[in-house]
């Protein structure tokens, strides 16, 4: 089955998490990205997290998922040569993708008016912290400070008088989600470009995509002049079959059946409790949110008093949704999971492989397979040999510094 983006050219100059995911994940539907590194290498790099494979190779899974699928040229772009052999690859690249800051892509001629300039059919596409246009267009930002923290995520989820705000749950949990949302625009930009003949620059940045997650609360926010919705009491759901509940054994259960005059009567049946469906006290949602004090405080002793494998099976006796709250290290194992390829075992290329989770789309019922991560400038040679630089060329481009 042939991918999506198949016979789509990117040239990739990024580096950290946010836009390498968006290449990532371009790669992925199919395009032949070329990530342009620096002789140091995208930074990244050099973090040296992750454990170590079966044979005692550091395997850092950041690098790796944000770079699967593409071919590494290290360049210098600060010298003329450099930005040089990065023309002839745009030349019949349709998109440039970048997340360096403004003043770094003035001063290495990969601004937008240059790019497109001299390739005006050309998508020119970059990520950014706080958008484009602004007194603060040309600051740079992370994850944590400016789509977790400046995007009202963090807050949302910190109750009054904690010591600290919240902070994210994982590493680039952000970053992911605006490489996504990234991705999303160029393939809008291509589709626009087949359609009308032109070419776009966009962009997406963490405070957009942060704002665009939280939207429900900023609009009403916005709307209602509040400065921040009070985190609601675990203990007091407004609708008791919306909510947390912990099991005999120490795990927890999700229950989210906002129906809840729907599901009331039948989860009590099959729980062993049908008293509580015919107690005046809660035989409605507005009873039970006058009661929810006794309401809540049955429901909670009733999960309490069974084990989680007990509920999985007495819950799969009607028809509302609820699920298991799963470890990390649980994923693996998931049966959807597993049935829909979100997660894949990948060729290494030393005789092992690594986990990789793959892309949240499939195609025709298909996943999209994906490849490991390049080693910085393994794709050196092959691609300059490609743009018609002779042996002696690329020697003496080493030779200046400009690859490597």
């Amino acid at each position: 089955m042939g991918k999506p983006l198949e016979g789509i050219k990117v040239v990739e100059v990024a580096m950290w998490a946010f836009v390498p995911a968006c290449g990532g994940m371009l790669a992925d539907l199919g395009a032949d990205v070329i990530k342009i590194e620096p002789p140091s290498g995208d930074p990244l790099r050099g973090l040296q997290i992750g454990g170590l494979n079966e044979e005692g190779r550091r395997i850092d899974y950041s690098w790796e998922s944000y770079n699967r699928g593409k071919r590494s040229i290290t360049l210098d772009l600060k010298q003329q040569a450099g930005r040089d052999v990065l023309y002839k690859l745009l030349e019949d690249a349709d998109v440039f993708l970048t997340n360096l800051l403004p003043p770094a892509r003035r001063s290495m001629q990969i601004d937008a008016d240059t790019i497109r300039g001299r390739f005006p059919n050309i998508i020119y596409a970059s990520g950014s912290a706080v958008g484009p246009t602004g007194p603060e267009s040309e600051k740079g930002g992370y994850d944590a400070i400016t789509f977790w923290a400046r995007g009202g995520i963090s807050s949302s989820l910190t109750g009054d008088g904690a010591e600290l705000p919240v902070g994210p749950p994982g590493p680039a949990f952000g970053d992911t989600l605006s490489g996504s949302m990234l991705s999303g625009a160029i393939c809008a930009a291509i589709a626009k470009r087949a359609l009308t003949g032109e070419a776009s620059t966009v962009d997406v940045s963490l405070l957009g995509t942060a704002m665009w997650s939280m939207q429900r609360y900023i609009c009403q926010a916005t709307a209602d002049s509040v400065q921040k919705f009070p985190k609601p009491p675990a203990n007091k759901p407004n609708n008791v079959l919306v909510s947390n509940y912990r099991t005999s054994d120490g795990r927890f259960l999700a229950l989210c059946m906002l129906q809840a005059d729907k599901y009331w009567a039948p989860f009590c049946e099959v729980a062993g409790r049908p008293d509580l469906a015919s107690d005046p006290r809660f035989t409605d949602a507005k009873a039970r949110r006058e009661n929810v004090d006794a309401c809540y405080g049955e429901v909670k002793a009733l999960f309490a008093s069974k084990t989680l494998a007990e509920w999985k099976d007495i819950l799969s006796r009607q028809q509302g949704q609820w699920d298991v709250v799963q470890d990390v290290g649980e994923m693996k194992d998931d049966v959807q999971a597993q049935a829909n390829g979100y997660l894949k075992r990948v060729d290494y290329g030393d005789g092992t492989e690594i986990p990789m989770v793959g892309l949240p789309m499939l195609f025709d019922g298909q996943a999209m397979n994906s490849s490991r991560s390049p080693e910085l400038g393994a794709h050196s040679d092959a691609v300059l040999e490609s743009l018609g630089y002779s042996e002696e060329e690329i020697v003496d481009l080493k030779v200046q510094g400009v690859v490597f």
